[in-house]
C-alpha cells in the first residue's frame, strides 16, 4: 500500500516509519526544506528510542520517502495522513490553519479517489471542515465529481515509547463514514494487529472527542494526586501509602496516581485547553478541567515555595542545581516542562543555577540561552549547591553516589519533585517530596 504522510513533526515521523517497517510505501511531506534536507541524511528532528535506526533502515529499503512537494506525491498514493501541528491559539482552541491548509492543497492536486486521513490531534467537527475545504477546491477547478473519503484517526504515542506505542497499540480508533474508508484502514493496520485486531471503528465526531477525553482523564488522575499529595502534606499522611491503598481498588488502578511537580509536553496542557474552550464554544463549561489546569499550574510552583519556605525567603544568591529539564525522561521535549517555571522563579529570586539534562541540554540552550550554567554531568551540577531539584525522572539520577552529591554540595537538601527517593538519615540530606 502507498501512503503519503502530511507533516513530520513528532506523530507525522514516527507513524511513517513505522508504517514502512510494516511494509508500507510512505512518502513523508513537509513544507520545511531544511528538515526534509537533514532527514534524507538520516539527522533526525527530534529525539526518540529507536526511530532513528528505522528510519534509516526503511530509507534504505526504498520505502520510506521524503518529500517537499504534496502535488507530485498525491497521484501516487491511496491515503492521504494529515499529521501537521495545532498549537494552541490564545484563547486554548486547537489552531487549525495548518490542517485546513493541508487540505485545500490536496483539493488543488486531486484527481482521482483518496482517502483523506486526520491524525493530527484536532477538535470535534474538524474532519467536516476538512471535507469542505477539499471539496471546495475540487470544484474551483471544476473537479467535482471526483470522489473522496475523510477519516479520523488519532494518535494514542507516549514521547519516549512511541515507536512501542504505534507497533503494539493498546487500541487504534478510528473514525469513518463509508465502507470503503473502513475497508481501507482495517487493510492498512491489520499487520500490526494479526493475532489480537484492537481497531475501534466508530464516527468521526467519536474518534475526534476519544483523543481529548483520553488526554483529559490521564491529566484529571494527575492533578487529583497531586492535590491529594498537598493535602497529605497539611494533615500528616504519605501519600505513597495512600496511592497504594487507592490504586489497590480494581476500580481505580494504579496506572497515573504518582503525584509529583506538575504535567507538561505537548499533550496534555494543549488538549485540556482546547476541550476546555470546545466546549465553552458549545455553551459549557468544563468545571473538572477547569480544577485540572489550576492545580497543575500550582503545582508547578511547588518546588520552589519548598525551597523558599526552608530559607525563610532568603534565597537571593544562592546556587541551586537541577537535575532533569525535559517534561519526561525519554525525550529531548521541553514544551510546558516544569523545569521552565522552576528555572524562571529561581532567576528571579537573583539564584544561581546549574542544570543537568541526558537529552535535553541542547533544547534547553536553545529555549533558556545563557542565563543558566550547562553543568557535564549530575555529579558537576551540583558543585558548591545549596539545594538540588529532581524534576525529570531519568534512569542515571536513581542511584548516584550520595557520597559524592553531599560531599559536592554546600548544604545537602534534596527536593525531589518525582519521589523517587528515599534516603535513610545516616545520608545525611534533608529530604523533600511531593506530599510525604
Amino acid at each position: 500500500m502507498k501512503i503519503a504522510i502530511i507533516g513530520v513533526g513528532y506523530v507525522g515521523l514516527v507513524s511513517g516509519a513505522c508504517f514502512a517497517e510494516l511494509g508500507a510505501d510512505v512518502y513523508c511531506v513537509d513544507v520545511d526544506e531544511r528538515k526534509i534536507a537533514q532527514l534524507r541524511e538520516g539527522v533526525m528532528p527530534i529525539y526518540e528510542a529507536r526511530l532513528q535506526p528505522m528510519v534509516k533502515r526503511n530509507v534504505e529499503a526504498s520505502r520510506l520517502h521524503f518529500e517537499t512537494d504534496l502535488s507530485l506525491v498525491l497521484p501516487l498514493v491511496e491515503i492521504v495522513f494529515i499529521a501537521v501541528g495545532t498549537p494552541p491559539d490564545q484563547d486554548g482552541s486547537a489552531d487549525l490553519s495548518h490542517v485546513l491548509e493541508v487540505a485545500r492543497t490536496i483539493g488543488k492536486s486531486m484527481d482521482s479517489y483518496k482517502l483523506i486521513v486526520c491524525k493530527s490531534t484536532v477538535p470535534v467537527g474538524t474532519s467536516r471542515k476538512v471535507k469542505a475545504a477539499i471539496r471546495e477546491e475540487l470544484d474551483k477547478r471544476g473537479f467535482g465529481d471526483v470522489e473522496f473519503d475523510v477519516a479520523s484517526n488519532p494518535e494514542f504515542l507516549k514521547e519516549g515509547n512511541a515507536v512501542e506505542d504505534f507497533m503494539k497499540p493498546d487500541r487504534v480508533v478510528v473514525g469513518v463514514e463509508s465502507d470503503r474508508a473502513k475497508e481501507l484502514l482495517t487493510y492498512l493496520y491489520k499487520p500490526m494487529q494479526l493475532n489480537n485486531f484492537r481497531v475501534l471503528f466508530m464516527d468521526i465526531p467519536s474518534a475526534e472527542m476519544t483523543k481529548y477525553a483520553a488526554n483529559a482523564m490521564l491529566a484529571t488522575r494527575i492533578s487529583f494526586m497531586n492535590d491529594i499529595a498537598n493535602l497529605c502534606e497539611y494533615v500528616g499522611a504519605d501519600v505513597n501509602m495512600v496511592r497504594r491503598g487507592i490504586g489497590s481498588d480494581s476500580r481505580i488502578g494504579s496506572k497515573f496516581l504518582y503525584p509529583g511537580c506538575g504535567y507538561g509536553g505537548s499533550c496534555f496542557p494543549k488538549d485540556v485547553k482546547a476541550l476546555i474552550q470546545t466546549a465553552r464554544d458549545n455553551g459549557y463549561e468544563m468545571r473538572v478541567l477547569n480544577a485540572v489546569e489550576d492545580v497543575n499550574a500550582r503545582q508547578k510552583k511547588l518546588l520552589f515555595e519548598k525551597f523558599d519556605r526552608y530559607y525563610n525567603h532568603d534565597v537571593k544568591g544562592r546556587k541551586v542545581a537541577i537535575w532533569g529539564l525535559s517534561f519526561k525522561p525519554g525525550t529531548d521535549d521541553m514544551r510546558e516542562a516544569t523545569s521552565l517555571v522552576l528555572i524562571q522563579q529561581l532567576l528571579e529570586a537573583g539564584c544561581e543555577v546549574s542544570v543537568y539534562d541526558p537529552i535535553a541540554m541542547d533544547e534547553a540552550k536553545r529555549r533558556i540561552g545563557d542565563k543558566v550554567r550547562y553543568a557535564n554531568d549530575l555529579y558537576d551540577a551540583v558543585i558548591d549547591a545549596d539545594a538540588l531539584f529532581h524534576v525529570t525522572e531519568w534512569k542515571e539520577f536513581r542511584m548516584p553516589s550520595w557520597e559524592v552529591v553531599k560531599r559536592s554540595m554546600n548544604n545537602p537538601l534534596l527536593i525531589d519533585g518525582r519521589n523517587v527517593y528515599d534516603l535513610p538519615d545516616s545520608f545525611g540530606f534533608t529530604y523533600m517530596g511531593i506530599g510525604i
